[in-house]
């Protein structure tokens, strides 16, 4: 148990002082974007995280220490929850794209954003990171991104107060990169939340909020699929 409180604090300090960043906002998939004439694709995911319990609005260390003993045995469950299915989309993407005519390569190694350079342009609907050495790594002209933030369980406090029942949800995003540019031809946020459709307090398997946890996977891999399947 200390060592989980030991953990919750940290989390909690590293989100406290984090930096507020503008989000991206979404940009639409061209009917033109993925033609046969315009350039090889490569499909990739950035590392996958674990699943975990996420606590927001409890504003304190001390209302985030009770907040995390509370749940514990939620987090106990959550984290052994297998993740290992997400990567299946790199494939269902490729057999959607390469029906446009578009010639395709799926990346079997994770992208480490980490160890791409901060891109030094800035602009409406630039990647922050510079993703132009990938053009040559992989011989492709476009790289198609799926990366996952956050995904497990999510439940909302004030303070010491719980405001909500925990739910199930994915957090991430999904973009399509011009690697001469640096600009997004596509990006869609990814913010998927789904609650029990019965009961969901009962441990230790919390089987109501694993019903969930899975729908929410499928609801966010049908809702990346979209936009390339027409």
């Amino acid at each position: 148990m200390q060592f989980r409180l030991s953990l919750a604090l940290a989390a909690f300090v590293f989100v406290m002082t984090g930096c507020a960043v503008t989000p991206q906002k979404s940009v639409g998939l061209a009917p033109t974007t993925l033609a046969a004439n315009n350039g090889r694709v490569g499909i990739a995911m950035t590392t996958l995280p674990k699943a975990d319990t996420q606590l927001e609005g409890a504003g304190c260390l001390l209302c985030y220490a009770v907040a995390s003993a509370a749940n514990s045995q939620l987090t106990d469950h959550t984290v052994t929850l297998p993740n290992d299915d997400l990567p299946q989309i790199k494939n269902e993407l490729a057999d959607l794209i390469r029906k446009k005519g578009v010639d395709v390569v799926v990346i079997a190694e994770d992208i480490d954003l980490k160890t791409l350079p901060d891109n030094s342009s800035a602009g409406p609907d630039i990647a922050k990171k510079d993703f132009s050495s990938l053009q040559k790594k992989y011989a492709i002209d476009k790289l198609l991104v799926v990366e996952v933030s956050a995904l497990g369980m999510v439940r909302t406090y004030a303070n010491y107060f719980p405001t909500s029942d925990p739910k199930a949800m994915l957090r991430g995003s999904g973009y399509l990169v011009n690697l001469k540019t640096n600009a997004f031809e596509w990006y869609m946020p990814i913010n998927v939340m789904k609650g029990s459709e019965s009961k969901w307090d009962e441990p230790p398997k919390y089987p109501g909020l694993t019903n969930a946890y899975f729908q929410a996977l499928e609801i966010s891999k049908d809702r990346i699929r979209e936009p390339f399947a027409k």
